[in-house]
């Protein structure tokens, strides 16, 4: 080879080798549709918080002193709640056997198929760790035991292969609404209320994912707001005390200024999250009514909601030729001005006479999983049905239900137009279901002020719902925004609780209500006493309270739950849910919390 050869040769492999280092540090770049260039860092830190957690746990140990074992869990829920907002992305079933509180949990199938399983989660690690009682060690090693062989599981059978980018940014918004919804009221840090702390890991590991993504933003001002934002976000809650913290500030000044970022991001990075889900992936807003995904809430295919559906739907419910008697509408029971409650303590039914139960507000009920107190509607739709039928109530066949509404000529139009002037009992029951989950106005006092429409709230207000959110722990069941037991961030299924409830506000003398809830119809003694967590929304107008109606005011509510439900006040409740402890409110934080809940009531005009 001549020389003049070899030079331009070494020239040539000179250049493919600049060019492979130049490619190989060139900046990775977002992909719309295939997997992101950022999943093995992703994956690597998801392996980090894993081991992390999993080596302190398995340091875990009935030799050890209490101190040594309080001492590894801390470090080991430290980690874990880093790794917190992964898992809720990615393995959402281990998150929440993780997560589970101590509380025994029944699964039923049928009859034959009925399981009882105790939680073996951080949570009871806590209690049994932190709690006032002398620790069960046979007890305590089950749980430690069991975390000790699933963290290293969840490593192993791990799904982060092919997420796309805008998975990792939808789960970095899912851990703020999850941590402004949830994970600020103490919701699973029973003993120690360490959620400030807990909350702080959680924006540690969002931080930590963006400086991942760094060099993929356009616009890298974006990135910078990001940071200084998490950085004030992580110094305000350093400096709160869990009974005091102002939730009110924290969600106005950080979570809806997040979840801007959240959108500019998106942008930016030119993806758009999926609208597939139950929450509206571009809402800035919690507390405003674009923040949920409606249709994800009714059954699939169901037709758009309309304003000339909602009409139909609102007639119907108005109409009472459509009952058995001709007698009674779905409005005798759920008044318009009354919030959809009827004022009495338990529902009157056809013949006068009381049935079993309160009647239960209307608005917002869309986001919930499960209907009725006991739980045996599953959905709006299934619901209607089961008031239909009920001979006590409407008294009424489906398919004469329908044979009425086809009679009518006022009908006739709007079926025409709206369901091809098919008129079923399926049509019927969409209509008048579409009205009710119109029923979402989010334009309450509260909402208002959360939106920056107005800044009406009183000190007391605020203080009321920083006690809601906080030491009052209403919101560990109640949670926002509409304050149902439908449990962030999926919103996929809603609580049931058991409070030891009573027959009437007769504190001296208490006598446990005798409704068995969802004992029925399995007869599982373990769900005896159980019902559906209400909402506090328009709580001022629907007087009296509880599922029989027991107390007539909000002071006899929170009364109850200040003494701690039925256990607190001494009965023997053996399957209660509510921690039986006092709350140890005050006259003026009773108060306040009053004034909260008064700020929830909507304006009725718009129903």
């Amino acid at each position: 080879m001549k020389p003049i050869q070899l030079f331009l040769l070494l020239v040539f492999f000179a250049i493919m080798l600049s060019c492979n280092n130049q490619q190989k540090w060139l900046p990775k770049s977002i992909s719309k549709d295939a997997p992101s260039m950022f999943n093995e860092d992703i994956k690597a830190f998801y392996f980090k918080t894993l081991d992390s957690a999993a080596h302190f746990i398995k340091k875990i140990d009935t030799t050890n002193s209490l101190r040594a074992n309080q001492n590894f869990f801390l470090l080991s829920r430290k980690w874990y709640k880093r790794l917190e907002p992964l898992l809720i992305a990615y393995d959402y079933e281990n998150y929440k056997s993780m997560n589970a509180p101590n509380l025994l949990k029944v699964e039923i199938d049928d009859y034959t198929d009925i399981k009882k399983l105790k939680p073996k989660s951080y949570q009871v690690l806590e209690e049994y760790l932190f709690g006032d009682d002398s620790i069960n060690n046979k007890e305590l090693q089950r749980v430690y035991k069991y975390l000790q062989v699933r963290i290293p599981y969840i490593r192993n059978n791990h799904g982060i292969y092919r997420q796309q980018d805008r998975h990792h940014l939808k789960m970095i918004r899912d851990a703020i609404v999850n941590i402004a919804t949830k994970g600020i009221t103490g919701f699973d840090s029973p003993i120690l209320a360490n959620s400030l702390q807990e909350a702080l890991y959680n924006y540690e590991s969002i931080k930590e994912i963006l400086s991942i993504y760094e060099n993929a933003f356009n616009d890298n001002n974006i990135y910078k707001s990001w940071v200084n934002e998490i950085n004030d976000c992580i110094l305000t809650l350093k400096a709160g005390a869990f009974n005091t913290f102002d939730r009110y500030s924290f969600i106005k000044q950080h979570t809806n200024i997040q979840l801007e970022l959240v959108n500019k991001t998106s942008l930016d990075w030119g993806i758009s999250l999926s609208k597939s889900r139950p929450l509206n992936p571009t809402s800035t807003n919690i507390f405003s009514e674009s923040f949920f995904n409606k249709k994800m809430f009714a059954p699939p295919h169901s037709p758009d909601i309309t304003p000339e559906r909602i009409n139909l739907g609102r007639t119907l419910f108005n109409d009472k030729s459509l009952s058995g008697p001709g007698t009674v509408s779905c409005a005798t029971c759920h008044i318009k001005e009354k919030a959809f409650t009827d004022g009495n303590k338990l529902a009157i039914g056809l013949n006068g006479k009381p049935l079993q139960r309160n009647s239960p507000t209307l608005p917002y009920a869309v986001y919930q999983k499960s209907f009725f107190y006991d739980g045996r509607g599953d959905g709006l739709e299934g619901q209607i049905v089961g008031v239909t039928n009920n001979k006590n109530e409407f008294h009424i066949d489906l398919n004469t239900l329908a044979e009425k509404v086809k009679n009518k000529p006022v009908y006739k139009t709007a079926f025409d137009s709206l369901y091809n002037g098919i008129v079923n009992d399926r049509n019927v029951r969409n209509a008048i279901a579409t009205y009710i989950r119109s029923l979402t106005p989010f334009n309450s006092k509260f909402d208002r002020n959360m939106q920056g429409k107005e800044n009406s709230l009183t000190e007391e207000e605020i203080l009321g719902f920083n006690l809601f959110m906080g030491k009052a722990a209403c919101a560990t069941c109640h949670f926002p925004p509409s304050f149902y037991g439908t449990v962030p961030p999926k919103f996929d299924e809603t609580e049931f609780e058991n409070l030891g409830m009573i027959k009437t506000a007769n504190f001296n003398k208490p006598e446990l209500d005798e409704d068995p809830g969802m004992f029925y119809p399995y007869k599982v003694e373990e769900k005896r006493g159980f019902f559906k967590t209400a909402t506090v929304r328009n709580v001022e107008l629907t007087a009296p309270y509880m599922h029989n109606g027991a107390f007539g005011t909000l002071e006899e509510v929170i009364k109850f739950y200040n003494l701690g439900g039925g256990q607190g006040s001494g009965l023997d409740v053996p399957f209660q849910t509510l921690p039986a402890s006092p709350l140890e409110l005050e006259d003026s934080e009773i108060n306040a919390l009053i004034a909260f809940m008064h700020t929830l009531t909507d304006k009725v005009e718009e129903y």
